[in-house]
């Protein structure tokens, strides 16, 4: 198998990679003015050099300049597109604070900001698609060895089958017991025993090695690490408990000694203002467009039943912190106590109304008043009602690390058909399921794929009562 020409995309091309798009983005500049003949006067070169600035800057912030071998299109294509955007934001707010907008043409401007975007996601297209073609000749792939042959070695080679575009080939599983202690499956490349593996790294034939082998064998990884240690190959240890790992993690340092946190949040740093940021605008921008539905539903359930417009129910937040989840009251009672019993179908403390706003989701517009006060997010788990809390965290396993990020107004679950009524354990395990992989899985792509999948088929559902 040929070599890569292509070692390490990170330390040799990234400075080419945010070269090219700095560039990329002055022509497109220069040939919007070309279009409508305009002089690029020091004004225009300014905001050009804003638009770049800006523009490398969020790409950084999105890891877009990373290596993406393991990443997917529509991400890359997103994150470009969101990068753009943000610099459109400051330009265009540059121009306001200043009060220089007459000193530019409105058809230069969104000629410029209209082909940028397209021309950047156009090269990165061009050159991953070139990169997919020369991976499938044989370039630019690295050779891995696997050592260890178990379920966390299957999971890893089905990953790798899958994403072909990563240009990892396997050569060969190196394990050191008989073959008919091994987990093998048909095509399974066994390449014989571990010292086979290190020897072909000093032969040159292994670009990486995958260690698989369980947490248990320490002593043995520690002994393979020291081998390898004196090689120039990538060496990636695969813990058994990733395969099980339900949520984020990440690596962690207390003093000198490095530790690994398994059930974390994605909510870090940066990410905590993007998501924020995203609810703001989103919320906004809904609560805008849904004031009169939301006025004319209140006279309508204040006209048809007794009791207050707005039920305040206590549920569990970020953390598991209670907080107050608004909802327009659709039942004649407001549970809220030690127990609280699920609404099922022709449930006779539904209200008229009431039943029309359950099965629309109508009856949950008052909380994107939540995520202004910050209290929920739009895209989250959904908030269980706290009685249900300390039922389910005993019965369903994982389950209270839904609290790992804010509960939202929709999300994974109730767009893949698991919302409403949970009569059964099992219908809870798989909700619990989609919102923990939800955390583990979280970005900006995903919030985006949620909220135009609720559009389209999250509002209503057959266990809606």
């Amino acid at each position: 198998m040929s070599s890569g020409f292509v070692r390490n995309n990170i330390n040799q091309f990234a400075i080419v990679y945010r070269f090219a798009d700095f560039i990329l983005i002055q022509l497109c500049l220069l040939l919007a003015a070309s279009l409508y003949p305009a002089t690029l006067s020091v004004h225009y070169q300014l905001i050009g050099l804003i638009g770049s600035t800006t523009y490398l800057l969020s790409a950084e912030l999105f890891w877009l300049y990373r290596s993406w071998r393991a990443g997917t299109t529509k991400e890359i294509l997103f994150y470009t597109l969101v990068s753009w955007a943000i610099s459109v934001v400051v330009v265009l707010s540059f121009m306001f604070l200043t009060k220089t907008s007459d000193n530019y043409s409105r058809y230069v401007l969104i000629s410029w900001m209209t082909i940028s975007p397209f021309a950047l996601c156009s090269w990165r297209l061009a050159l991953r698609y070139f990169l997919f073609h020369i991976r499938k000749k044989g370039y630019n792939t690295r050779s891995v060895g696997i050592i260890g042959m178990n379920e966390t070695t299957l999971t890893l080679m089905e990953e790798l089958e899958r994403n072909p575009e990563t240009g990892y080939r396997v050569a060969g599983v190196f394990d050191d017991r008989d073959i008919s202690r091994l987990p093998l499956k048909e095509g399974t490349p066994l390449a014989g025993r571990i010292e086979g593996a290190v020897e072909a790294v000093n032969d040159g034939k292994l670009d990486q090695i995958f260690i698989t082998l369980p947490m248990t064998a320490n002593n043995r990884i520690e002994q393979i690490l020291h081998r390898l240690g004196d090689t120039n190959a990538e060496v990636h240890f695969v813990p058994n408990f990733f395969v099980y790992n339900l949520v984020h993690s990440r690596l962690c340092n207390v003093g000198g000694l490095q530790t690994i946190s398994v059930f974390d949040t994605p909510m870090r740093g940066a990410t905590v203002a993007i998501k924020r940021a995203e609810d703001i605008v989103l919320s906004l921008g809904i609560l805008s467009a849904i004031a009169l539905p939301m006025l004319m539903i209140a006279i309508a359930i204040k006209l048809t039943s007794r009791g207050p417009v707005i039920f305040k129910q206590n549920r569990y937040g970020v953390d598991g912190k209670r907080i107050k989840v608004w909802k327009f009251r659709s039942m004649s009672v407001t549970e809220n106590g030690d127990k609280v019993t699920q609404a099922t179908k022709n449930d006779n403390r539904v209200t008229k109304v009431g039943a029309f706003l359950r099965r629309t989701s109508l009856d949950e517009l008052p909380q994107f008043i939540n995520v202004l006060q910050g209290k929920m997010s739009v895209v989250g788990p959904r908030p269980h009602a706290v009685a249900h809390n300390e039922m389910y965290r005993k019965t369903v396993k994982y389950y209270m690390l839904r609290h790992r990020i804010k509960p939202g107004i929709t999300g994974w679950a109730q767009v893949n058909g698991w919302r409403g009524e949970t009569d059964t354990l099992e219908k809870m395990q798989m909700r619990v399921q989609y919102d923990l992989d939800y955390i583990k899985n979280w970005s900006l792509w995903l919030d985006f794929k949620i909220v135009l999948f609720t559009f389209v088929k999250g509002f209503v559902g057959k266990n809606v009562y």
